[in-house]
């Protein structure tokens, strides 16, 4: 098999995930950290070196969006390929990727020098999927930034060979490299008009095969709790401990949905935040369903709660702000599901199975779906992501790449 394609990628990838750019879900700017900001601009400025045309920053959503112009002489749809920059809330300071050639299968990966965390078969059985291949990991300390980096190196070093090899035919091809998807905020102001594509992917799956166009709808619910701190000697009649409040607010939703105690399409309550004293309590809810009706349903049931605890306490000592985050790109798909028949072609194509289930998340694709860009999500190849047990496989990687060449092949085909 050629290997040109490949020129570069293990080294873009190992050079971008030792910068820094993890996202702040504190911060109101966009892109919500200046790390974010100086790594668009280094990728831009790399991509003005390879040729690319109309590279340039939406002042919009502060993405990073440049053209591989067409070299047909017909129309084809322009096709559109997205990746995020930024790693997510986990230690990403001082990234040192580790580098293990002709991994035998089995044997345990030690991660950090005293063997405190390994990579093992027992905890992690994909590994068994990795024989015989080149797989990068981090030093135990660290995540590793394959999310999304590993879709970020893809995409460029595909920029890198079509530029280099005009003999292969393609249409028009828009590539998008965002900040913030990790806090759930870079998508909102994707700007589809300026991008110009007419189908496109978000390269920001896991492993071989990942081919994903459903996803769970998703509101987050942050709810303050106002409580009375009196001396326990006279408490009665006249404590309102927030602490006990909370606990009979999660009490109330149902026992078996939550996160961890649900499968494939069933959705759920996952309280992911708490503090709380007896004074004042704040929570912090993520409410996920595949169906849009029973999604809505969540919501209402959590609005009742609330509003029947104020009741009993007889004043309004529970306050809630519920907002939806995204919602099933599934949905969002209907009527232009031929994107999703490309990139499951070109996998067969490739000898590759296609691996399609309900996803339970998100991604950007979603948010842009709903903008009127048809977005499924392809595989970029990371495991165990947002971790310090997060490794991927170089030869996955590369078959991503195959993966969009033959995308874009199937795409130029005359209509």
């Amino acid at each position: 098999m050629e290997t040109a394609q490949y020129d570069g990628l293990l080294d873009r990838f190992l050079r971008y995930v030792k910068t820094e750019t993890r996202s702040n879900p504190a911060a109101t700017t966009i892109p919500s950290d200046p790390k974010e900001t100086a790594f668009l601009n280094e990728l831009a400025e790399e991509l003005r070196e390879l040729g690319l045309a109309n590279v340039h920053i939406n002042q919009q959503s502060a993405y990073l969006m440049a053209t591989i112009p067409s070299n047909l002489d017909y129309p084809v749809p322009t096709l559109g390929l997205i990746a995020h920059v930024d790693t997510a809330d986990f230690n990403a300071h001082n990234v040192n990727p580790q580098i293990i050639e002709d991994y035998d299968g089995h044997s345990p990966i030690n991660l950090d020098r005293d063997g405190n965390y390994q990579l093992t078969v027992d905890d992690f059985p994909a590994l068994k999927n990795y024989r015989g291949d080149t797989l990068i990991t981090t030093d135990g300390s660290t995540l590793l930034g394959a999310d999304d980096k590993s879709g970020v190196a893809e995409i460029i070093t595909l920029a890198a060979y079509l530029m280099a090899h005009p003999e292969v035919k393609h249409g028009e091809i828009k590539i998008g490299l965002g900040p913030d998807e990790e806090i759930g905020t870079g998508a909102a102001h994707f700007d589809v008009a300026d991008f110009g594509a007419d189908i496109a992917y978000t390269v920001d799956g896991g492993p071989l095969g990942e081919l994903e166009y459903e996803t769970f709808n998703a509101a987050q619910a942050e709810i303050e709790i106002a409580g009375k701190d009196v001396h326990t000697a006279v408490a009665k009649g006249t404590m309102v401990n927030a602490i006990q409040v909370a606990i009979d607010l999660h009490n109330s939703l149902p026992a078996h949905e939550r996160a961890e105690r649900t499968a494939g399409r069933e959705g759920f309550f996952h309280l992911y935040k708490f503090d709380g004293s007896v004074d004042h309590a704040s929570m912090t809810y993520l409410i996920r369903d595949h169906d849009r009706q029973t999604f809505e349903e969540r919501k209402h049931l959590l609005g009742r709660i609330v509003a029947g605890l104020n009741t009993e306490l007889g004043a309004e000592r529970i306050s809630m702000k519920l907002s939806d985050q995204y919602y099933n790109l599934k949905d969002a798909l209907t009527g232009h599901m031929e994107v999703v028949e490309l990139a499951k072609q070109a996998m067969e194509n490739l000898g590759i199975t296609p691996n399609i289930y309900p996803v339970r998340g998100g991604t950007d694709g979603s948010t842009i779906s709903y903008m009127g860009l048809p977005t499924p999500n392809l595989f970029a190849g990371g495991e165990n992501m947002h971790s310090r047990y997060e490794y991927v496989s170089l030869q996955t990687m590369e078959r991503a790449v195959d993966v969009l060449l033959e995308i874009i092949r199937l795409n130029s085909q005359p209509k």
